[in-house]
Formats: C-alpha cells, structure tokens, sequence
C-alpha cells in the first residue's frame, strides 16, 4: 500500500500536466512564457504547476494566492514526507 501510495503521489499530478498539455497546449502557452519553466515545474513542483496553470491565465488575483499555497504545500508535503520515511529506515537499521 505505501509503494502504491507514493507511486500515486510521484506520478499523478505528472500524468495530469501531461494530459492537460495534450488536451489543451493553448492554455499552457498562455501561462508560461518559456517551455522551461513548465518543464522545470513538471520535474520539481508538479502540484504548483497544475494550480498556477489553472489561475494564471486569467491572472492572479484573491483566492487564486490560495490556491497556489495549497500547490506550494502539496509539492512541500511530498518531498518531506519521503524525506521523514528515508529517516526512519535508516534510523531502524
């Protein structure tokens, strides 16, 4: 259940940038102004490349700020949770 768990976390905002960039390759030009920074976005911060994709092209205003923090901390949660998992391993051996 945990390698299912982080396989799903690990590769479900990846498949969903990929399948909102086939399906609409319009808004993903409109929210970035250079492909690298989407690529660097799918590779390091996917969740806070989803949010800013679905607030960016009508521009940041109010609850969209929200919105990114809850991507900022998805992406956040993800990386110290498999840093806290790494921890544990190895403190137990």
């Amino acid at each position: 259940m945990c390698c299912f768990f982080s396989a799903l976390v690990l590769l479900g905002p990846r498949m969903a940038i990929l399948v909102w960039w086939l399906m609409s390759p319009a808004r993903w030009e409109a929210a970035f102004s250079s492909f690298w920074w989407s690529l660097l976005g799918f590779l390091f911060a996917p969740w806070t490349t989803l949010m800013w994709v679905s607030v960016a092209p009508g521009g940041v205003v109010g609850f969209d700020w929200v919105i990114l923090g809850l991507g900022v901390l998805a992406d956040v949660a993800s990386y110290s949770s498999s840093a806290y998992g790494n921890r544990e391993r190895y403190m137990a051996a």
